[in-house]
């Protein structure tokens, strides 16, 4: 595949085409999503994945997927530019990252979670985000490598999923580009 520079930054930000012809980012950030049940959220989060540059999104579970009227609602083009692939079982796509040598993060307010500010990540690097209210499944979280949080210093106790992916991805962004 031919590869189209995005600027003449040193770093490996460079876009391929994949198999739809959509432009794939150079980024190895991957994402899962288990069991989204909003769809203006799955939007907002292809939306930011695009901003963001991460190489997939898998939508896993009852997470919807494109072609929907409420996700291009709040993607804005996004569902056309990010690479994404709908997956019956998230554990099918954590073992074949594993595989390739990814690490695997699930962002939950587990007992054995870090704060994200103070994680270090491997890259190529998979974060997996899961249900609005019930969060990443046990199922899941057990074959996380390391588990972060988000933390909050107010009466509640957890972010809306999107606006915990954007924390956490334009962390783990940053922390890719500085090194």
């Amino acid at each position: 595949m031919p590869i189209i520079w995005l600027n003449n930054s040193n770093k490996s930000k460079y876009m391929t085409a994949n198999k739809r012809g959509k432009k794939e980012l150079g980024h190895p950030i991957y994402i899962i999503l288990e069991n989204i049940r909003s769809l203006y959220n799955v939007g907002a989060i292809l939306r930011t994945s695009d901003g963001a540059g991460v190489k997939k999104v898998f939508l896993c579970g009852i997470t919807g997927a494109p072609p929907r009227p409420e996700i291009s609602k709040t993607a804005l083009g996004a569902e056309k530019t990010v690479d994404f692939e709908s997956v019956d079982e998230a554990c099918d796509v954590i073992d074949a990252l594993r595989a390739d040598g990814v690490q695997i993060v699930g962002v939950e307010l587990a007992k054995d979670a870090e704060n994200f500010w103070n994680a270090d990540f491997s890259y190529p690097v998979c974060l997996i985000f899961g249900h609005e209210t019930e969060g990443v499944s046990e199922e899941v979280l057990a074959k996380c490598d390391k588990k972060v949080f988000v933390p909050m210093f107010g009466k509640k106790e957890s972010l809306n999923v999107e606006a915990a992916f954007s924390t956490v991805v334009y962390e783990v962004l940053r922390k890719y580009l500085k090194n």
